[in-house]
């Protein structure tokens, strides 16, 4: 029996790069729906054309995702099942479609994912760093201090770290992570599933170097993958009297550069390790 047969809006991945990404199951719906929701009606007009198909598309993005939340829904009252495709990968990862998918689903609408290729996923795959845990934080803050204070606060995670980069800020990025994380290993995966499909392998500052002697590796959307920090060994004593002189600095106001400051002067360790426990603390509360 076909899914299309209950009204619903299925959030389908489409390729990152070789069409051949795209499941069979994600080809036949985008054929049965009556409506196909895109990031970009062009891009998504080529994929449509390659597959021989001619279905209706409306435009989806960031900037128009909440005024067409009432359209879409009425649609599937109606009894019409919708497509929500962006332009490479799955709909939401770093890419529109959240605002419909939570408000549809506080309605009670049927939401139906169609999995297929994800970059992030693709590249952790074949990168050779630990996959039994990581965060992903999407794209860092284009501005430079906004960068390097969110790679100050993550410096002491343990798991891999996963962020998308485009191509005119990866050596700022990669700066950013010389200087903060120093000699941690990095892989970068750029033009995944494409002709030049390319991973590179080493620190911040050897891969900096490996693009200022060939600019082609810039070229392309990158996913960045950072191995995690170095378990720590220190005491239970150790922790709970560091945490603990942490929150009573933060209850009394002091911010969080000067709490990391103290805790190095005081305990010993890097303060940018202080500074990401303070930071989380802080959050957290």
């Amino acid at each position: 029996m076909s899914d299309a047969n209950v009204a619903s809006l299925y959030v389908v991945a489409t390729p990152i790069g070789n069409l051949e990404d795209l499941s069979p199951r994600a080809a036949r719906l985008l054929g049965e729906v009556a409506l196909v929701a895109a990031e970009d009606t062009r891009h998504t007009g080529r994929l449509l054309r390659h597959l021989g198909l001619s279905v209706p598309m409306l435009s989806l993005h960031e900037h128009n995702e909440t005024a067409r939340v009432e359209q879409l829904d009425a649609r599937l009252v109606a009894g019409e099942s919708i497509a929500l495709v962006s332009d490479a990968g799955t709909p939401l990862i770093s890419d529109p479609g959240f605002v419909l998918v939570r408000e549809l689903r506080l309605r009670g609408r049927r939401i139906v994912p169609v999995p297929g290729a994800c970059a992030l996923v693709a590249a952790l795959s074949a990168a050779g760093l630990p996959t039994d845990r990581f965060t992903f934080q999407g794209f860092l803050p284009a501005k430079g201090g906004g960068r390097r204070g969110r790679l100050e606060s993550l410096a002491a995670r343990e798991e891999t770290l996963i962020f998308y980069e485009s191509p005119h800020r990866i050596r700022d990025t990669l700066a950013d992570l010389a200087a903060v994380l120093g000699e941690r290993r990095l892989v970068l995966a750029r033009e995944l599933t494409k002709t030049f499909e390319t991973f590179l392998d080493g620190s911040a500052a050897e891969l900096l170097i490996r693009m200022e002697a060939d600019p082609d590796q810039a070229r392309g959307e990158f996913v960045v993958m950072v191995a995690g920090a170095p378990p720590r060994h220190e005491d239970e004593a150790g922790v709970v009297a560091g945490e603990a002189l942490l929150a009573a600095l933060l209850a009394e106001g002091v911010g969080v550069k000067q709490v990391a400051a103290v805790a190095a002067r005081v305990l010993g360790g890097a303060k940018k390790v202080w500074y990401a426990r303070a930071q989380a603390l802080k959050d957290a509360g």
